[in-house]
């Protein structure tokens, strides 16, 4: 059963600067069923790839429904303890012609692996024996895998990496270029090399260095759980867990290299161990951050994806990302001036986010439903002035008027915090509208209110 939840544009103390554009957030249930869901990719067709924790992908297909028999089942070879898990996945960008994908997991010594597999004969079926090992990575830890592997407009393969785990970086190993851990690395998995199976570009920040790893394309992060690529432009975003007191979203433009992101020696702009650390001015400080310190619901940011879709437009070029354990989901827009706009809490556990191959965005609950995102803009125009229409008593506890001054009403329809739709009508022509609340109980309601004018208005209705 699908349901529909729009959230008003609301704000959080832990926010500020906010956009003055406001608008509202839905995501309407698209499926159910998943065991610990953690990436969702398209593979350049209309079906989805649900990426499960304890090693297995199952096709989702574009009317909701879910292939019986998984993609890949990898379970016998995955580690599942802690943070670890399958945690994700790629399609290589010519996945037509040659049917490769890469996943990254830790395998059953705890360290990640990174490998390719190739599609069987049935394009709905992977060769699970056709593993063949792109690179590993020791972890010292059970926590901080990272997990996040994409392909770059460049062909390139992009992975987040954690830094290796425990708490604090305590071998500061997100600072040390020698080391793969708390990184994102760059490799061609295209052109071979250096007696790997993976080569290093050659415009990699620290390529043909003697002692930096090669495969380093930016540093200094904690554990980028998820990160993307804006489809439109290329440029990266990635949501970093904090430590104790903020999470942040990092950005690049897609070309930019070397780039050092400041943990340990920073968390957000919050400074956390300086010792040793470069100057300031060398650092990249986040985009956007929001406080995750004790007294705050929340915890772990996952980042999404900029929204290139064309069922909302109203939300074209917003970067959305989320938080595990609030449930907030929250969206950054216009790079000129950006900002940080928290549009509720939802409820969900939020693991991750996912495109299908129309660029629509998905977000991904662990407790093992998905949801479609979509958006609409509170106010239908940029100059529709709010007292076009005015809604009185409020509160109120049996009767509520509508009245339009220069326009008329055409539809309304009345919303529980939930998303049910308690009552509406629509083919209306009339400046007042009187509407009978009284079968409602005490609390707080949306009112949808649209006019003559193709405006539409939301207003909150307290009944008493």
């Amino acid at each position: 059963m699908k349901k529909l939840i729009p959230i008003l544009f609301t704000i959080l103390c832990v926010f500020s600067n906010l956009s003055a554009q406001e608008v509202v957030i839905n995501i309407t249930s698209f499926a159910d069923g998943f065991s610990s869901p953690v990436d969702l990719q398209n593979a350049g067709d209309d079906r989805l790839f649900v990426v499960e924790q304890g090693g297995r992908i199952k096709i989702l297909n574009s009317d909701g429904t879910t292939n019986a028999t998984p993609f890949l089942d990898i379970s016998g070879l995955v580690s599942t303890g802690s943070e670890q898990g399958l945690l994700g996945l790629a399609f290589h960008p010519d996945y037509a012609t040659n049917g490769y994908f890469y996943v990254n997991y830790t395998d059953l010594g705890e360290d990640t692996q990174i490998a390719r597999f190739s599609v069987s004969g049935d394009p709905d079926i992977a060769d699970a024996g056709s593993e063949f090992n792109i690179m590993s990575i020791t972890q010292p830890f059970p926590n901080h895998n990272g997990g996040a592997i994409a392909f770059g407009d460049d062909g390139m393969l992009f992975i987040s990496t954690g830094d290796g785990g425990s708490g604090g970086d305590p071998g500061n190993r997100a600072q040390n270029t020698e080391l793969l851990l708390g990184k994102l690395l760059r490799i061609d998995v295209d052109n071979p090399g250096g007696g790997n199976n993976y080569g290093i570009p050659s415009d990699n920040p620290f390529a043909g260095s003697p002692t930096d790893a090669e495969e380093i394309w930016a540093y200094g992060l904690r554990n980028a759980w998820r990160f993307s690529f804006d489809s439109m432009t290329g440029d990266i975003w990635m949501g970093d867990v904090g430590q104790q007191d903020m999470e942040e979203i990092n950005y690049a433009e897609g070309t930019t290299a070397g780039i050092n992101y400041g943990w340990r020696c920073y968390e957000g702009t919050l400074p956390y161990n300086t010792t040793g650390c470069p100057a300031p001015g060398t650092l990249i400080f986040p985009i956007g951050e929001y406080s995750s310190a004790s007294g705050t619901p929340h915890c772990s940011v996952t980042g999404g994806y900029v929204y290139r879709g064309s069922d909302s437009p109203a939300i074209n070029g917003y970067y959305f990302f989320a938080d595990y354990c609030s449930g907030l989901i929250g969206t950054i827009h216009d790079l000129s001036s950006p900002t940080l706009i928290d549009h509720g809490t939802f409820g969900g556990n939020w693991s991750t986010f996912g495109e299908d191959v129309n660029n629509e965005l998905y977000i991904v609950d662990i407790s093992g439903e998905i949801f479609k995102i979509s958006g609409e803009p509170v106010l239908g125009i940029s100059d529709f002035d709010t007292n076009e229409v005015i809604l009185y008593p409020n509160p109120a506890s049996a009767m509520v008027t509508l009245q339009a001054e220069s326009t008329s009403v055409n539809a309304y329809s009345i919303m529980d915090m939930k998303g049910s739709v308690i009552s509406s009508e629509n083919g209306l022509d009339t400046q007042v509208l009187e509407v009978d609340t009284s079968v409602l109980s005490k609390g707080l309601y949306l009112m949808t209110v649209t006019t003559e004018k193709g405006n539409t208005l939301i207003k909150k209705l307290v009944i008493q």
